[in-house]
C-alpha cells in the first residue's frame, strides 16, 4: 500500500510534533539524504504507545515528493510467509517484469501470482532490492514498516537484506518496532523515549476541550 508523489499536506511543511524536535529533525534529514541519492535504513525503537506511529505519520506527510510504500505488521499473519512483503509491494508486482527471470519468478510465486515451488528466500530478497531500485529510477522511494515485531520472518529477511544495501540510491526503509529483533541489529537506530513533563502537559493541553482536575491531569 502506498501513494505516489503529490501535493504536500499541511504537516509536511515541517510542523514539528510536540516534544519531538530532535526526532523530527532526524527524519527530515533522512528524507533529504534519500532525495540526494544517499538512501539508508532507520529503526524507530520504543515502547508500545510511546509515539512511533505519530513519527511515521510525520515522516510520510513530509514526503510529498516521494513514492511512499507502507506496511503494518499483523500478529495474526506472522506465520504467513511474505504476507508483509505482499502488502508493501504487491500492487507493484507488474514492475517486476523488468527484473531477471529468476527474480521475477521468485517474487511472483511468493505473491501467489504464479505456480511453482516455494521460492528461495535469498532470490526473493534480491528481487525486493532490485524492484525498489527499478522504482527509484522514477521517484525517490520510502518504505515505511510499522509494528515490525508482528511482520512475518520471510518478509523481514527480504526487507532487512535490502535495508543493508541502500547507501547509494534513492531508496529508504524505516522500521518502527517495540523490540530489537536480530534482523535489525546492523541498522541505524533512533530511540523513541517518553516526553518530558513539560511537553506532556503541552500535548495534553492541545487535546483538551475543557478544564481538567489537577489530580486527573497529573
Amino acid at each position: 500500500m502506498g501513494h505516489q508523489p503529490g501535493i504536500a499536506p499541511a504537516r509536511s511543511r515541517h510542523t514539528t510534533l510536540v516534544g519531538r524536535a530532535a526526532e523530527c529533525g532526524r527524519l527530515v534529514q533522512f528524507l533529504a539524504d534519500l532525495r540526494a541519492g544517499s538512501g539508508d535504513a532507520l529503526v524507530l525503537l520504543g515502547e508500545p504507545g510511546i509515539g512511533k506511529s505519530a513519527l511515521l505519520d510525520y515522516l510520510r506527510e513530509c514526503a510529498s515528493d516521494v513514492l511512499v510504500l507502507h506496511v503494518t505488521g499483523v500478529q495474526a499473519e506472522q506465520e504467513l510467509a511474505f504476507a508483509g512483503l505482499y502488502q508493501l509491494l504487491g500492487s507493484l508486482a507488474d514492475r517486476a517484469d523488468a527484473l531477471p527471470d529468476p527474480q521475477r519468478a521468485a517474487l511472483h510465486i511468493a505473491f501467489g501470482l504464479e505456480a511453482g515451488e516455494p521460492p528461495d528466500g535469498f532470490v526473493v530478497a534480491l528481487a525486493t532490492l532490485a524492484l525498489l531500485e527499478v522504482l527509484s529510477a522514477e521517484w525517490p522511494v520510502l518504505c515505511v514498516v510499522d509494528d515490525q515485531q508482528w511482520l512475518d520472518r520471510a518478509s523481514m529477511q527480504a526487507l532487512t537484506f535490502a535495508g543493508r544495501r541502500l547507501s547509494h540510491g534513492r531508496v529508504g526503509l524505516v522500521f518502527a518496532t517495540r523490540m530489537a529483533a536480530p534482523e535489525l541489529e546492523a541498522l541505524p537506530v533512533l530511540p523513541v523515549g517518553g516526553l518530558s513533563a513539560q511537553h506532556a502537559r503541552k500535548l495534553l493541553d492541545s487535546a483538551l476541550t475543557g478544564p481538567l482536575d489537577p489530580t486527573v491531569r497529573r
